[in-house]
């Protein structure tokens, strides 16, 4: 496995509006060390703890992208640095990024997260919630928070025209709201599925094991 070869070969199989996250949750310091020596900067965990340790043994120009879901109790460990998060999924968690982000002098970057899949273990808004969210006084009030765009994980399966429907569902929901709302990012597709996602929309893709081999649970 050679991490930089990965990069490289991914990198060019991307349109060059989109933006490459490595995943790299569950990966020791070492590979993520070599990933960026190869020129990565985007990087993605799912545990507030952990992204905070390899934040502060890391290069501060890396952008860290809190991909998973985010309990509202572990918001504080990643409002001083993070770049983005991905997954945002209820107006309770807005306003605790909104609180620890003011405490820290910033405006954090979210995505909203849409529930495409057919599968019960994912989260999300439905559309409906996100539109009476995004019109609502309470969200108008979040002063240190900025809506970025959409996020979307498609329901894992080899069914290859259910992922492009649920592809084309956000997408949709997506370009209905951009304008309005000023979002300008679409994050969709991961190792499995990234080259369907491109095909609708995706301005992001989180890949991991495609870059750093299988996961280590």
């Amino acid at each position: 496995m050679n991490i930089k070869q990965n990069l490289e070969t991914i990198k060019a199989s991307l349109p060059g509006n989109v933006t490459l996250i490595a995943v790299s949750k569950t990966k020791p310091v070492i590979q993520i060390r070599e990933a960026y020596d190869a020129g990565q900067r985007d990087f993605g965990e799912n545990k507030a703890q952990e992204m905070t340790k390899k934040w502060e043994e890391m290069p501060k120009d890396i952008h860290w992208h809190m991909i998973g879901h985010l309990q509202r109790n572990k918001v504080k460990y990643i409002a001083p640095y993070v770049h983005l998060i991905h997954a945002v999924d209820s107006l309770k968690l807005l306003k605790e990024i909104n609180k620890q982000a003011q405490k820290n002098n910033r405006i954090i970057n979210c995505l909203l997260q849409v529930y495409i899949a057919k599968e019960e273990t994912k989260f999300g808004f439905d559309p409906e919630e996100i539109t009476q969210l995004l019109e609502s006084e309470e969200f108008k009030n979040l002063k240190h928070i900025r809506i970025k765009g959409l996020m979307g994980m498609a329901t894992f399966t080899e069914n290859k025209s259910q992922i492009e429907s649920e592809f084309h569902f956000i997408k949709s929901f997506f370009d209905q709201l951009k304008n309005k709302y000023g979002m300008t990012e679409l994050s969709t597709g991961m190792s499995g599925d990234y080259t369907l996602a491109l095909q609708y929309g995706s301005t992001m893709v989180r890949i991991g094991s495609a870059i750093f081999g299988e996961r280590n649970y």
